[in-house]
């Protein structure tokens, strides 16, 4: 499976670097979750897999929706929302078969409040590692400036991930997410 992380790794830094950086980040903070939560090796390394390569649909999106440096119009949008399955389909044939790994990369856009996509799944339907990853996907993705737009601050990304307990997130999975960060920032200031 390592194999393939790295090709798909390779294949998002050749489409896009903003995604590809943004997918190391997204799997760098899974590792540390996942020790947060005392996740044994081999959960752990579904979860980092995973979150590495949640948005790897990416590169089958055109060039013009990765690139473009205003918000998405309405048709464009709609072609984004397609990604999760593109990527499904994509590890699927490059021989990623494990089960938590692929339902990252499927279910990582769906709400606890069933308004998420590809499948307006809701509440505990929604596999729990790709709960956790909406959450430090959408964190990560809340702090990193865009073309169109300056990242959140820190203290304004964790009230924003509040905010969105019980329609966006899971609120189980939120308090576990902002206790590591808050672990992380104790531990950089000592």
């Amino acid at each position: 499976m390592e194999e393939i992380l790295v090709n798909c790794l390779t294949r998002l830094l050749s489409k896009n670097k903003q995604v590809y950086e943004h997918s190391l980040r997204v799997g760098n903070m899974a590792k540390r979750m996942a020790s947060y939560l005392n996740f044994d090796e081999q959960q752990t390394r579904k979860f980092v897999i995973g979150c590495c390569i949640h948005d790897v649909g990416k590169i089958l999106l055109p060039d013009g929706i990765l690139d473009k440096s205003a918000p998405l119009n309405k048709e464009e949008w709609k072609m984004m929302k397609i990604h999760p399955l593109l990527g499904t389909k994509l590890i699927l044939r490059e021989g990623i078969l494990d089960q938590d790994v692929v339902d990252i990369v499927r279910f990582h856009h769906e709400r606890w409040d069933g308004q998420g996509y590809p499948f307006g799944i809701s509440g505990d339907k929604i596999p729990s590692m790709a709960r956790m990853c909406s959450i430090i996907d959408a964190f990560d993705s809340m702090i990193s400036d865009r073309p169109y737009r300056r990242g959140m601050s820190m203290q304004e990304a964790k009230e924003e991930l509040w905010r969105h307990i019980g329609t966006q997130f899971d609120l189980l999975y939120v308090e576990r997410f902002l206790h590591l960060l808050e672990d992380l920032s104790s531990a950089l200031e000592q």
